[in-house]
């Protein structure tokens, strides 16, 4: 790479689709714009396929133009690693930047760094979703601990994730930035304009669960508050958009046993990014009933949106949304989730979190990441 600053993204980016891709293509862009030199170096191969619970990983639209995307890493292939681990070090890039999130990735991006690290050259920065998974697996903390041990300094985006990695890996730099807006899936367009284009009747108020489907992100528990009395004589319904990453009978038998099916708009597969607009510009509130978690992304597209959010209060999700500014931050369980789905729906609050959700967008923009890690880069 020439003298320009210069930065490698080692992660998920096109051919590959899902929040984790758009995310480090929008980190990359911001850098780029920023006067940086950016190369990212995406999977050949992500997870083998039985290990992907969803019917595909890849997207069916073309690479963003503007982007450098090397498709080279194979994640379970150590041959693989030191041959990418020597080309990224040859390259004596600033900074190799790996957005960490599970586990699995560990050995890869952990020998991956420890080779660009013999260049001298390079410091190797780590923005952490995840270092403690959602979903625990034997052998989770030595796969974790042998990726920490190669990187040089973290941005942790929740608070509790920077007091894992404290745990984790004691001394090692650690600073805190939340995730930044979404605002890469397009401008809003009018709630009428959304609701035609998803064909779904105006005289309706809608609740969103957006995203894919496991069971740490609480659908049960919405769909049991759903079924709340109180809501079930109001002209509102449930959008569940987003894929299931497990059996979808549970759901499907649960709606069936509460009655819900003429109260529940299924849409499951997965969401296209360019189709991700219309949904969040229908809803009137975002719900997140998360069981366990650290941040949320969904968070930010609804920021994006300008959407009032309910969240529990798990993980970090409660410093994101301001209870009664923002949205509702409730107790992780379905009594307070039908409660503050009550109140938002029966005494018309769409637009009593206006002011707030202006006031909050403005904290997270993507130049305050970009500082974040240039500010790892040098500590």
């Amino acid at each position: 790479m020439n003298k320009q600053k210069s930065l490698v993204l080692l992660g998920t980016a096109h051919p590959f689709r899902g929040g984790l891709a758009a995310f480090n293509e929008r980190l990359a862009t911001q850098f780029q714009q920023e006067g940086w030199e950016v190369i990212i170096y995406t999977f050949s191969l992500q997870y083998p396929g039985f290990l992907f619970p969803g019917k595909s990983q890849y997207a069916d639209w073309e690479a963003p133009a503007h982007l450098n995307i090397r498709v080279r890493v194979h994640s379970v292939n150590p041959l693989n690693w030191l041959r990418v681990g020597r080309e990224i070090a040859r390259l004596c890039p600033e900074v190799l930047l790996i957005k960490f999130w599970i586990p699995f990735m560990g050995p890869c991006f952990g020998s991956i760094a420890r080779l660009v690290r013999r260049n001298r050259h390079t410091r190797v920065v780590c923005i952490a979703d995840n270092i403690i998974p959602h979903e625990k697996r034997p052998g989770d903390m030595l796969l974790t601990r042998y990726f920490t041990r190669s990187v040089d300094a973290f941005v942790a985006m929740s608070r509790s994730v920077q007091q894992d990695i404290a745990a984790i890996a004691p001394g090692k730099p650690c600073s805190f930035h939340p995730h930044p807006l979404f605002d890469n899936f397009g401008e809003p367009v009018s709630r009428a304009t959304a609701l035609e284009h998803l064909q779904l009747d105006n005289q309706y108020s809608y609740l969103l669960f957006f995203g894919f489907i496991r069971a740490y992100k609480g659908l049960d528990w919405l769909l049991e508050a759903f079924a709340d009395p109180r809501l079930a004589c109001l002209p509102v319904r449930l959008i569940i958009a987003g894929e299931f990453y497990e059996d979808s009978k549970p759901y499907t038998d649960q709606i069936a046993r509460l009655q819900l099916e003429h109260r529940v708009v299924l849409r499951t597969d997965f969401i296209p990014d360019d189709q991700v607009k219309y949904f969040f510009c229908a809803a009137d509130l975002i719900v997140q009933p998360y069981k366990t978690a650290t941040q949320s992304g969904v968070t930010q597209i609804g920021y994006h949106f300008g959407k009032p959010m309910l969240v529990t209060d798990v993980g970090g999700l409660s410093e994101i949304i301001p209870h009664g500014e923002a949205g509702y931050v409730v107790s992780p369980q379905p009594a307070a989730i039908a409660e503050a789905l009550v109140d938002f729906c029966l005494r018309n609050r769409q637009h009593h979190f206006d002011a707030g959700l202006a006031r909050e967008k403005q904290k997270y923009q993507w130049a305050g990441m970009s500082a974040a890690v240039r500010e790892a880069k040098n500590g």
